[in-house]
């Protein structure tokens, strides 16, 4: 059956694995952003959470896109499973650090992914990512203007934390 299914789509089945995992990498990106605004919430950056959940909200219209591909392409698309996430941090600036870390992985399996399908010929799907690499030059951009205010601004003092919030909830 497997053969058959094979065959009625052009991914090879390395570039569909690829891709499988790239999705589910999204989704988890998602559920991280969706978890980091919550704590946002509870501790009191209304205007930062805000900003997180429209994140995780776009994460998640990643994770769909990449998603759709693989069953436009004939592929099978595996819906990914919710692994537990961090729920608390020590403090703003640490969702901060988290945040860029995650979007350079996330980079980095786009980066494996556009090598997989430059090594299988698959000029399809390689242009198809070439978004998701645009969309991470800006989603690293903003992670790292988020950690260049907590240099300008005292994380420490209330009107700082203050600022934080409405400044944060600018970028992008």
């Amino acid at each position: 059956m497997k053969d058959l299914l094979r065959t009625r789509t052009s991914l090879v089945e390395g570039v569909e694995n690829i891709l499988n995992l790239q999705a589910k990498l999204e989704s988890d990106a998602s559920n991280k952003y969706l978890a980091m605004a919550a704590w946002l919430d509870r501790n009191g950056y209304a205007n930062t959470a805000s900003y997180l959940y429209k994140q995780a909200e776009e994460e998640r219209e990643h994770f769909l896109k990449v998603f759709k591909y693989i069953t436009d392409m004939g592929g099978i698309a595996v819906t990914p499973s919710i692994p537990e996430v961090q729920q608390e941090f020590a403090s703003l600036r640490e969702v901060f650090e988290i945040a860029l870390q995650n979007e350079i992985a996330v980079t980095q399996a786009i980066n494996k992914v556009i090598a997989k399908c430059r090594a299988e010929n698959d000029y399809a799907t390689e242009d198809f990512m070439m978004w998701y690499v645009a969309e991470q030059r800006e989603e690293e951009k903003n992670a790292r203007r988020a950690l260049e205010l907590f240099e300008l601004i005292d994380e420490n003092e209330a009107a700082g934390k203050f600022q934080l919030d409405v400044q944060i909830a600018k970028i992008g």
